[in-house]
């Protein structure tokens, strides 16, 4: 009886991964090198070190022709894992949160091997269709993440979602049927987190001054609000509450009114920091120092509440942690085929944290 020799194993075909650890550089860097992308900032021994690494272990470059749209969406190149990320946001120029959120994005990525590219559409129908469209006849594109600058409920373009194939998130915005995975800050938490805070320093009296009652945020805040009054059987006086626009100059206005009140708060809460700037300008005019004679509480955490004088208490809007948390999101659908994608759509909300700085103090 003869022994059969055993079938010989297949040879597993190198991949981006194998070619990275034997060059010593990051797969990102491979995929730059790789697919020739203009703009990289690598030396010519590093690309010269990858496409060598790459040709000595039978990596199998990419073809040098472009693919039409429709392959390139549906097969990257042999050997190749998607790692381009589509980041379309309606507005950047106007807010320093969606830059904050949009670093967070790259970082997470960045972690993962993937690169991230920002399009901001100003929600331009035809921009957002001719970014999409872009994006999609990309071979390497991974999914997409779509982005507002304020909370806001969103009418999808169709291109996203008609393909069930194609991964996309949602950052800091939703759509009516919350077909989608969604990622916003917890607004009424972080309402009800401030509050609450005045509340354990002994407050009763709450003056609140809100931004533009229409908006999401001001809504939720409010309404974070009033549950911490709630929860510490105080009641709710429409008499504390102003409604702004969010500019300082509306704080200045909000508190001065305020506190001519027969029974004027001991402490204010403002929806952002540059309303609490206003407000403070206005205690200040008005011979009220701070905290002594009224606690201040903003919101944002925007960088010159570090450098108000005193600095300011106030809550984190987590753009960053956001940003990151899309990322994550998009990759772990990507992960999954379409169908169990669906059934996994959820609604992320990220907490906003307390920063105790020395505007808060007790009663």
């Amino acid at each position: 009886m003869t022994s059969r020799k055993p079938a010989p194993m297949p040879v597993r075909r190198p991949t981006m991964t194998d070619v990275a650890k034997a060059a010593g550089v990051s797969q990102s860097t491979v995929s730059m090198v790789l697919n020739n992308m203009s703009g990289a900032r690598l030396s010519a021994e590093t690309r010269s070190r990858v496409l060598g690494v790459a040709m000595e272990l039978g990596y199998r470059l990419p073809r040098r022709e472009q693919p039409t749209p429709q392959v390139a969406a549906a097969s990257p190149a042999p050997g190749l894992r998607r790692n381009l990320i589509g980041y379309l946001v309606d507005e950047i120029s106007t807010s320093p949160h969606p830059v904050v959120s949009v670093d967070g994005a790259r970082d997470a990525a960045w972690e993962h091997d993937c690169l991230v590219s920002i399009i901001v559409t100003r929600s331009n129908a035809d921009q957002e269709a001719a970014a999409i469209a872009a994006l999609r006849a990309n071979p390497m594109l991974l999914g997409i993440v779509y982005s507002t600058i304020f909370t806001r409920e969103v009418t999808l373009p169709a291109a996203l979602t008609d393909d069930a194939e194609l991964p996309v998130v949602l950052l800091n915005c939703h759509d009516e049927r919350h077909r989608l995975p969604t990622i916003v800050p917890g607004e009424v938490g972080g309402g009800h987190a401030a509050t609450e805070h005045l509340i354990a320093m002994g407050h009763t009296r709450i003056g609140f001054i809100n931004g533009e009652p229409w908006m999401e945020a001001a809504k939720d805040r409010l309404k974070g609000y009033r549950r911490a009054l709630a929860t510490a059987d105080l009641p709710f006086d429409p008499a504390l509450v102003r409604d702004g626009d969010w500019m300082s100059g509306t704080g200045f206005e909000a508190t001065l009114s305020l506190m001519r009140e027969a029974r004027p708060p001991t402490a204010l809460f403002c929806a952002n920091d540059l309303m609490a700037l206003g407000a403070m300008e206005a205690l200040a005019q008005l011979g009220l120092k701070v905290p002594e004679d009224v606690s201040l509480m903003g919101y944002d955490d925007q960088e010159i509440s570090r450098h108000t004088h005193p600095p300011l208490t106030t809550m984190v809007l987590p753009n960053y942690e956001m940003g990151r948390a899309a990322v994550e999101a998009l990759l772990a659908a990507a992960d999954l085929p379409a169908t169990q994608r669906a059934a996994r759509r959820h609604l992320i909300k990220i907490d906003c944290p307390l920063v105790a700085r020395q505007t808060v103090r007790p009663r």
